[in-house]
């Protein structure tokens, strides 16, 4: 085999395992989790840190990859997800499910060697997402409520991992991300509404881009923004927040809050792209301002 051939190869074995693992997404996750461990954490403790980015990574990989093979049929349907490795053929089902499966015990095995109810919120999100969030896709659009539970876990995990304790802090990071996720995901689901429908999903909340949809995301916008500042507050325990990183994250929270009153008044696919972006920014800096908040306090 040429050298040339080779490199293909192995492109290719690099690219199918990225999208079958949906890296982007795997590492965002990975972000909220040490975000998460670096709040709760009195001493920190690089091992753990460690063992939690690669536990996360596999807990979301395998959930992504049960997910394609659920899927696999419905994506070959859809532009954005035909060319996905399982559709189109270059991964099997057979051999998708042992990586999965694999991935499966690597996560769980390593996240309960944190502690076990690390590797306990793991296992609840792999069934959440792969057993009930992404069944009920294709059947309503309440799916979106039940995919925010797995989605909202990783930032309160790493709290877990730190304290070995479930309570008010890692509560209130696990309602953060819950609220933001339906800003984020109607914002996607409005701008891939058509490409959605090729597959039988109708994620908006209405289940059409109207209104309806539009006055539900500013609503949970509103939410995200209040949540999001409660620490300040001095009601969450040893999370906290200082006043000047209170009123940084309100006004980013008024910047996402802004684009989803752009989404109302325009009604457009690329509006909802632009709210989708913020979203992520704004999520992203939360997680940094929190973490840097706490060690310059």
């Amino acid at each position: 085999m040429s050298k040339q051939a080779t490199f293909s190869v192995k492109h290719s074995l690099v690219s199918d395992f990225k999208e079958i693992t949906k890296m982007r997404l795997s590492l965002s996750v990975v972000f909220s989790s040490m975000a998460g461990y670096l709040l709760g954490a009195e001493i920190v403790d690089f091992s753990i840190l460690i063992l939690l980015a690669f536990g996360g990574y596999f807990m979301v990989g395998a959930s992504n990859i049960f997910n394609q093979i659920i899927e696999k049929d419905l994506d070959s349907l859809m532009d954005r997800t035909k060319n996905r490795p399982i559709p189109a053929g270059r991964i099997s089902v057979t051999n998708a499910f042992a990586m999965g499966c694999v991935f499966t015990v690597f996560g769980i095995g390593i996240l309960y060697f944190i502690n076990q109810q690390t590797a306990m919120f793991a296992a609840i999100s792999i069934f959440l997402y792969t057993c009930v969030y992404t069944p009920l896709k294709t059947k309503t659009p309440l799916s979106v409520f039940v995919g925010a539970i797995p989605g909202a876990i990783p930032f309160m995990l790493g709290w877990v991992a730190a304290t070995n304790n479930f309570g008010i802090e890692a509560g209130t990071l696990f309602a953060i991300q819950f609220f933001w996720q339906f800003p984020h995901f109607w914002a996607i689901g409005w701008f891939l509404f058509d490409d959605y429908k090729k597959g039988g999903f109708f994620m908006l909340p209405t289940g059409k881009q109207d209104r309806g949809t539009a006055k539900q995301v500013i609503m949970y916008s509103i939410w995200t923004l209040l949540v999001s500042i409660v620490p300040a507050f001095g009601f969450t325990g040893r999370l906290q927040l200082s006043i000047v990183a209170s009123v940084i994250v309100f006004l980013l929270g008024l910047g996402m809050l802004y684009y989803a009153i752009q989404l109302y008044k325009k009604m457009t696919v690329l509006s909802a792209r632009h709210l989708m972006l913020v979203s992520v920014i704004y999520i992203t800096l939360l997680q940094i301002i929190y973490v840097v908040d706490k060690f310059i306090r």
